[in-house]
């Protein structure tokens, strides 16, 4: 476009990034995606989709020079050879952390579309009424019934399997096809209905792998390699699904290496009228301008750049007028579970790598249970046999193991929890003035930690795994207690809260920015509580929302 004007400016090409331009660019709006990493191109990029381990020159284990450059990724399983350039490096982009928070990132087109878990459910009224039960945090501005028909069309496009359950906690969707579960998880769900008189479920996760066809996508192969990029596009990704339907209209530029560093903003009209963009290869700033503009840079990122943002008006960045620009950081904490053997299907295996598990919804303080912590967790496990990994105990060495490693070893199921955090005030981040990035940019300090209502929580996470595994008959059942730290969930929320009122958020209930209008913002920050369920598909379907609104308010000419 002449003199870099647009109609509209998505920051952030991740899931919500991708809808946002998707949903702009087929409403007839000449749109540029602004990325701050490298192009990544669908298919061709993919460049180790087909490897196996032995592929590696170090058989995709992590080395010590690994280990050296990338001290947070470390933390967890991220640090591999497979993907370690869809990650975000360390060194290049360091933060600060007053209390530890493990922050796992992907910098390029699709972001961390391209690597996430893919589990897509649906928030009930038991989520969005939560806070305004229990007190804490503000009150969601919106309700399920409002937010239905877009989760609908979210799951239409984005494709989600799964199967109608039929439970409240869980509201049903439009899912293709479920896949199946192996015959031990079969087992299982069946006795712990049976055990916990229906009030306890577990059924096949909910995934956004496509199990059908769909827009020129090939159904799931079942490689489980969906981290390294799907060349059959059976999972949502951005490159797989709302990059190509934005293409197609003609009406998208995508810009990579254009880190965001500002939000231009006219307090006369008070109104942004663009960005301010650093180019990552060459140093060079250039604007951008546009009458919308969709902030999509993920949870933390977005809040760097608000706070980053007219600060000349406000001290603290735009949309910090309410105090809480920031604030309110919330993640799901995890580590916590157990895990046993099962009997009795020794002479069963199952098919494929599966990449979806199953789940077990919320049933702690619900109805009439009432526990000594508010809200609660689900579970996100599997069943499956061991494999030619295992160490027999029996054999440790020689032909004698080569030949135990041949056949399956003993069924198992694994239960992992996802435990919801409360949104605290005092969970933040803020902008170290003292230490800078790559680019010379000051970087985020964390100041988050779950709490002792968490603590209380993983009690039960821990215990009721293990009571529901040895209801069902397992053995050897065992839990464990690991490291929760918040972060490594990579289900960052809040720091730019939707509400009702001005004074206490700093989005109104459609992902406007109270301060600038013309201000969308429709990653996890808008998020007002963290629920235990995954949000991505939340994100989906308040994009879509927010993006349709901005249009029709675009054309009544109230932005």
């Amino acid at each position: 476009m002449a003199d870099n004007v647009y109609d509209a400016i998505v920051i952030g090409s991740g899931i919500s990034g991708g809808w946002a331009a998707k949903e702009l660019c087929e409403k007839g709006l000449k749109t540029i995606m602004l990325e701050r990493g490298r192009d990544i191109v669908h298919v061709k990029d993919y460049v180790n989709a087909n490897k196996e381990a032995w592929n590696y020159p170090h058989r995709n284990r992590r080395t010590q020079e690994m280990i050296k450059d990338y001290p947070v990724l470390k933390r967890d399983y991220p640090l591999s050879e497979a993907n370690l350039d869809y990650w975000c490096s360390d060194k290049d982009s360091p933060y600060t952390e007053i209390k530890r928070f493990d922050w796992f990132r992907g910098y390029h087109v699709g972001g961390r579309s391209l690597m996430w878990g893919r589990q897509s459910y649906r928030w009930s009224d038991h989520d969005f009424e939560a806070n305004a039960k229990d007190g804490h945090g503000v009150d969601w501005p919106v309700r399920y019934k409002e937010i239905e028909p877009w989760y609908d069309y979210a799951e239409k496009f984005a494709g989600i399997s799964g199967n109608r359950d039929g439970l409240d906690i869980l509201p049903d969707g439009h899912f293709m096809p479920p896949m199946d579960m192996t015959c031990a998880e079969k087992d299982f769900s069946v006795k712990l209905k049976d055990q916990f008189k229906g009030t306890r479920h577990a059924i096949i996760g909910r995934t956004a792998n496509i199990t059908e066809p769909l827009e020129g996508r090939t159904n799931c192969q079942f490689r489980n390699k969906c981290a390294l990029g799907c060349p059959f596009g059976a999972y949502f990704s951005t490159q797989s699904s709302t990059l190509p339907a934005a293409i197609k209209t003609g009406n998208l530029t995508v810009r990579p290496w254009a880190i965001v560093t500002k939000i231009l903003y006219d307090k006369d009209k008070k109104r942004a009228t663009g960005v301010e963009v650093l180019d990552g290869e060459t140093n060079q700033t250039y604007t951008y301008h546009a009458k919308i503009i969709f902030l999509n840079a993920s949870t933390l990122n977005s809040a760097w750049i608000l706070m980053n943002s007219a600060t000349d008006i406000w001290p603290d960045g735009l949309g910090s007028s309410s105090g809480e620009l920031g604030h309110n950081i919330m993640d799901h904490h995890l580590g916590v579970g157990a895990g046993g053997t099962v009997e009795g299907f020794e002479d069963k295996y199952y098919f494929g790598r599966r990449a979806n598990g199953i789940y077990i919804p919320q049933f702690r303080n619900v109805g009439g249970d009432k526990r000594d912590y508010l809200r609660a967790f689900g579970y996100q496990g599997g069943g499956g046999r061991e494999g030619f990994l295992r160490s027999p105990e029996e054999i440790t060495i020689g032909a004698g193991l080569k030949e135990a490693l041949t056949e399956p070893g003993a069924w198992t199921i694994h239960l992992g929890g996802f435990g919801e955090t409360l949104p605290y005030h005092e969970n933040k981040v803020t902008l170290d003035k003292t230490k800078k990035d790559k680019w010379g940019m000051n970087v985020l300090a964390m100041d988050v930690e779950y709490k002792d209502n968490e603590r209380r929580m993983r009690v039960d996470m821990k215990n009721d795994a293990m009571e529901m595994l040895t209801a069902a008959g397992l053995k050897n059942v065992k839990g464990f207690d690991g490291d929760g730290t918040l972060g490594r969930g990579i289900h960052e929320m809040g720091s730019a809260r939707m509400g009702k009122d001005p004074k206490t958020s700093v989005l109104n209930k459609y992902n406007q920015i109270w301060d600038a209008p013309n201000v969308f913002v429709t990653d996890g920050s808008f998020m007002v509580s963290s629920s235990c369920v995954n949000p991505s598909l939340s994100y989906m379907a308040f994009t879509a929302r927010a993006a349709d609104h901005a249009v029709s308010e675009l054309k009544k000419g109230n932005i």
